[in-house]
């Protein structure tokens, strides 16, 4: 079986930026309903996968079984905020396949050229994550807006910070955060190592933190959600293994892993 290998955005973007000579997201058409062929003579070589960060637990666990489905194949992940991986991927870092945590940064890809055909394959909901002691002692929301509760927040740009926005908005809540990350690991990481009191991440990020941070419930009624496309990239060196890549993230086996994981089948 292959080696999954991990990269930062960084590398990717250098690698993209000395290679740049070479050559509303809708649902798609991809037939993402099954798992891709074992062992097809067709699916080979090295894949390079950008997805949001939110998606590091799950999809390292895909590239596994995808690497175990097809012997000698690498999957490589670059993680990080799905608006940087997109201005990496239109500035023509070199990738097979993109998947991000908004349909916005999808269209931005799309509209360059650089993918099409993308497909929603999962959602995901925002949890206040805090440190397990819950120094703040956060009860929900509402505790966000005490001036004695520190706060991170993903930027703006990133989904998880346009996601919080909608979430504080459709709450009327005034929360003035101390700190806003690149990415949700990041926020993630400031509640850990208890630099905050509290940071809005997504559901599955709590859980995949296991007892390294507690989960304070948003309720449904100002909760927001965020929907997962995936697409294999235009400029791909290796076509069928990305779109075979894409399809067993799409397939029952991909969707299960997923379920698992804490996120919602669109």
């Amino acid at each position: 079986m292959g080696r999954i290998a991990l990269v930062t955005a960084a590398v990717l973007i250098g690698a993209g930026l000395a290679g740049c000579g070479s050559d509303d997201s809708g649902s798609g058409t991809g037939a993402g309903a099954g798992s891709s062929t074992t062992g097809s003579p067709s699916i080979s070589g090295d894949i390079t996968v950008l997805a949001a960060a939110s998606l590091t637990e799950s999809f390292t666990t895909l590239g596994k079984q995808f690497e175990a489905a097809h012997p000698g194949v690498t999957v490589t992940f670059g993680f990080a905020g799905s608006s940087a991986l997109a201005a990496q991927i239109t500035s023509g870092a070199p990738a097979d396949v993109f998947a991000a945590a908004s349909t916005t940064n999808m269209d931005t890809v799309v509209a360059a050229g650089a993918a099409d055909d993308p497909e929603v394959f999962a959602e995901n909901v925002m949890e206040i994550a805090v440190p397990p002691s819950n120094p703040g002692r956060v009860t929900g929301l509402g505790s966000l807006a005490s001036s004695g509760v520190t706060t991170a927040l993903c930027q703006p740009q990133v989904p998880c910070g346009a996601t919080a926005q909608q979430i504080l908005t459709n709450a009327r809540l005034p929360v003035q955060p101390v700190t806003l990350e690149p990415d949700v690991k990041s926020v993630l990481s400031k509640v850990k190592l208890g630099e905050v009191d509290a940071g809005l991440v997504y559901l599955t990020d709590v859980r995949a933190a296991g007892d390294e941070v507690a989960g304070v419930e948003i309720p449904a009624d100002v909760n927001a959600s965020t929907s997962y496309p995936i697409a294999a990239l235009t400029r791909s060196s290796n076509t069928a293994t990305a779109r075979a890549f894409v399809d067993h993230v799409l397939s029952t086996e991909g969707a299960t892993v997923l379920t698992a994981a804490g996120f919602r089948q669109p």
